[in-house]
């Protein structure tokens, strides 16, 4: 598995954020990671990244743990936060440029310029970041995540905000991904699960309620819609 997560947990004082829940992420599989606001989504996201130290249980990519062996895994995970950090005044090649200095890449020049195509940014590379639309400014988003060509995709709420045509196009571009890397997707938008997730998992109160393939949860849930199952789950 590339993502293997053990019984992990969050404390707050009292309050558990996470409470002990376990899954994995599958190569190839695109994981939807839902729940109501203040579920535990975001605070597991950044477990899996290694920004937040758990209070409990393992986090393992592609076999390394995220603690005990922080850079090794680091170095295979690509992060897109729902508030993406970008660098308004700097040009989307600087930018792009200067992120993959920090991962010490060889035939940076070229690597830009093909991250540039994949995720659709041709037309507005030679702008500022600060002058682009919210869309482009996602696909920059994308771009920084995937150029160290990482075995694994933490994506939180990557289409948050952006218009019909916009959603399309990242939706599409999530899925192609999706095909050789293990991409791991916080939404609340149930039309985008059913758009691209082959797995999903619901989080209430911390806690895992439903953790199978999109097509067995529905099975499980007599075939009604998502939104009726997820509404039942997290009541």
């Amino acid at each position: 598995m590339s993502i293997s997560v053990k019984n992990l947990s969050k404390h707050y004082d009292k309050q558990k954020a996470v409470d002990s829940i376990s899954f994995d992420a599958k190569p190839g599989r695109i994981l939807g990671f839902l729940g109501p606001n203040g579920a535990g989504k975001s605070t597991t996201m950044r477990i899996l990244t290694g920004y937040l130290e758990p209070t409990l249980g393992d986090v393992k990519i592609a076999g390394k743990d995220i603690l005990t062996q922080a850079v090794d895994a680091k170095r295979l995970i690509g992060y897109l936060p729902e508030n993406t950090p970008l660098y308004g005044e700097m040009y989307v090649k600087e930018f792009l440029s200067f992120v993959g200095e920090a991962y010490s890449l060889t035939n940076l020049t070229a690597r830009v310029d093909q991250v540039i195509s994949i995720v659709g940014l041709i037309p507005e590379q030679h702008k500022k970041i600060g002058m682009l639309s919210k869309g482009y400014r996602q696909r920059v988003g994308l771009a920084q995540a995937i150029i160290h060509n990482p075995e694994v995709l933490i994506l939180d709420e990557p289409t948050s905000g952006l218009d019909p045509n916009q959603l399309v196009d990242i939706r599409a571009l999530i899925k192609e991904l999706g095909k050789n890397k293990t991409v791991v997707i916080s939404t609340h938008i149930m039309q985008e699960v059913e758009a691209i997730c082959d797995d999903i998992i619901i989080i209430n109160k911390g806690k895992i309620v439903a953790n199978d393939s999109l097509e067995g949860i529905k099975n499980a849930n007599n075939q009604n819609s998502l939104e009726d199952i997820f509404r039942k789950l997290t009541a």
